[in-house]
């Protein structure tokens, strides 16, 4: 009898001591992984956990981005925990579009020496990058060229140099054989960076027709005049050319026969799919002018070029979207006009997930 009580305080005993030990580690794990980064943010488990293996090969840590590595001009923020899932999903979002037959002909083009011509190369670090123009390529052309080694830094380049292809020292893919075009292609690293499509329009007009660099008089002085002698409704109308033509050459299905006037000048408003091929050839990485601060860093890192060359210091607020002045600049178009335009870049809209405008919608 003493002993049979001897055993049961002994198990009772036990039963305590466990029951305490796991109160103790609830508690433990609790503080653990309740506030890990000590400010209070809210985390966010599920995504955290579906990028930890990529998030170990592609993001920087915060203690590596030394001064001289802030590409960007800004802190390497904790937003780039998610970056590896927000490109995931980028290119999961493309493949999908590019397998909708109802979008087939605004998503698909062939790999045309057009598109060829739009590609420039670094065999030295593996690196295909695609132009699309008005997005901040310049910049991007620069860090190319301090890769490729024509020059040791981004400083130190001209800006008459940046786009002369007789002098940067940025081939063209369409300079190699097919051969070598495949190979490219297949091995190397590719990346293009978009931005809503009508505020891209938007500044190709400005930059083009309004402040017309010096340089580029062809644009005033040849390509206006013909839009204007085709699309302007005012024939009394004696100004340059104005938003509301511009967009009425660009919305009309037989915008071809003037493109073929104006030649590679087009480059600077025909679509995403036009210049780069989305559908058909297999980006890396596709990033967007509104994160550009983000995105930036993660493409160098990505790229595995983030500790030889860093993205020049963008000017605060200058990627930022801005909704009031397009809605100002569409405001006097016509709903049709604006209609056939977006069906125009519609492809463009839906690849890289852009939202339909408001104004289209009213």
């Amino acid at each position: 009898m003493s002993d049979n009580m001897h055993h049961q305080w002994l198990l009772l005993a036990a039963c305590f001591w466990v029951i305490f030990m796991f109160m103790v580690a609830s508690k433990f794990i609790t503080l653990t992984f309740k506030d890990p980064d000590g400010y209070g943010a809210k985390q966010e488990p599920l995504i955290l956990t579906a990028v930890t293996k990529v998030e170990e090969a592609r993001v920087p840590e915060e203690k590596h981005w030394t001064k001289e590595f802030q590409p960007t001009g800004k802190a390497f923020t904790g937003n780039l925990l998610r970056h590896p899932l927000v490109h995931m999903e980028r290119l999961e979002l493309l493949r999908n579009v590019c397998r909708d037959t109802a979008l087939r002909n605004l998503s698909h083009t062939a790999v045309s020496k057009f598109v060829l011509d739009r590609i420039f190369v670094c065999d030295k670090h593996k690196i295909l990058f695609c132009q699309t123009p008005k997005v901040g390529n310049t910049q991007w052309k620069k860090v190319l060229i301090v890769l490729n080694g024509a020059y040791s830094s981004i400083d130190e380049i001209p800006e008459s140099i940046v786009h002369d292809h007789e002098k940067n020292g940025l081939p063209r893919l369409s300079s190699f054989s097919d051969s070598e075009i495949k190979k490219r292609l297949n091995l190397y690293f590719k990346f293009f960076i978009v931005r809503d499509p009508f505020e891209r329009l938007i500044s190709a007009f400005k930059d083009k027709f309004v402040h017309n660099p010096r340089f580029e008089p062809w644009y005033r002085h040849e390509i206006a005049p013909s839009i204007i002698r085709k699309y302007r409704r005012n024939r009394m109308e004696t100004k340059g050319l104005q938003f509301e033509d511009f967009v009425r050459y660009l919305g009309d299905p037989n915008h071809r026969w003037l493109d073929v006037q104006f030649g590679d000048h087009i480059i600077h408003w025909v679509t995403y799919v036009e210049l780069c091929a989305p559908c058909e050839i297999t980006y890396s990485v596709i990033g967007h002018h509104e994160t550009l601060e983000d995105d930036a860093p993660y493409i160098l890192k990505a790229a595995g070029i983030d500790r030889l060359v860093s993205y020049p210091t963008i000017p605060p607020g200058i990627t930022v979207y801005n909704k009031t002045k397009v809605e100002r600049y569409f405001s006097g178009i016509s709903k049709r006009d604006i209609r056939r335009l977006y069906a125009r870049f519609e492809g463009d809209f839906k690849l890289f997930g852009y939202r339909e405008p408001d104004f289209l919608l009213k």
